[in-house]
Parts: structure tokens; C-alpha cells; sequence
């Protein structure tokens, strides 16, 4: 990607990380789609296992 050219794609290899303002969404961005992924995991893992085992209040 040159400079002064848009986003293509958000893909971390397509991203023009020179640019503060395009690392700095982009790092936020993907942090937060992190953190949900996690969380939502560790709900779905936690809810099957207490199912699993009976183990509910």
C-alpha cells in the first residue's frame, strides 16, 4: 500500500500501519473484537461445562 491510498481491506497486512490514526483504530478495533471473542467463550465454555455437570443453582 502506498501512501495517500485508502484501505482495501481490514486485514492486518492490508493496513497502512505508518499512519497513527490507522494503527491506533485499528489496534483498538482488534482489541476489542478480542476481548468480546474471549468473553463470549468463556461464557459458552463455562455455561456447556455447568450443564454438563449438573452443577446449577
Amino acid at each position: 500500500m502506498l501512501h495517500g491510498e485508502t484501505v482495501h481491506s481490514p486485514l492486518p497486512q492490508d493496513l497502512p500501519w505508518w499512519q497513527p490514526d490507522h494503527a491506533i483504530f485499528f489496534g483498538v478495533l482488534y482489541i476489542v473484537i478480542a476481548v468480546l471473542g474471549i468473553g463470549m467463550g468463556y461464557t459458552i465454555i463455562k455455561s456447556w461445562w455447568e450443564t454438563r455437570n449438573g452443577d446449577s443453582h
